[in-house]
């Protein structure tokens, strides 16, 4: 029998730094901007995306200080898993947090990065403008309708 993996076996906030961070898919859909109903709190997702998501290879091109150059950047933290329901739906971290189990085409099960842009679970399926186009006040005008991906 094979031995369980990390993911069923080990809570989220148990997880060593480099189990936490493999859980990351690489769809960059927590990159896309959120915009939040201040009277009811309900985050949308905006069809624009933030200029350091390096869009061919799926990955942020100042990872490290991320946080520091974009202020609304959120880092996702162990401890922070109860904050987790504004993140997409098919979010690894989010899926584990509810009990479900990761998809098919996650890379921890296909072994292959690419399997998130073939299986149409990225943000190349959603993004129109990169956030250095517009001000942010127009970030409204993109706001994804129903089916988004949150």
């Amino acid at each position: 029998m094979a031995a369980e993996v990390f993911w069923r076996s080990t809570p989220l906030e148990e997880m060593s730094e480099t189990q936490w961070e493999s859980l990351c898919d690489g769809c960059a859909l927590c990159c896309l901007h959120k915009v939040e109903d201040e009277e009811t709190e309900q985050v949308y997702y905006t069809s624009v995306v933030c200029h350091l998501l390096d869009l061919e290879n799926m990955f942020c091109t100042e990872y490290e200080k991320r946080c520091s150059l974009v202020p609304q950047c959120v880092k996702l933290r162990p401890e922070d898993v109860e904050e987790f329901h504004w993140l997409p739906r098919t979010c690894t971290y989010r899926l584990i947090h509810e009990g479900k189990d990761i998809p098919d085409w996650h890379p921890l099960i296909t072994g292959r990065r690419e399997s998130v842009k073939q299986a149409g679970a990225s943000v190349v399926s959603w993004f129109e403008v990169t956030d250095d186009q517009l001000a942010e006040e127009d970030y409204i005008d993109y706001v994804i309708e129903s089916g988004g991906p949150a």
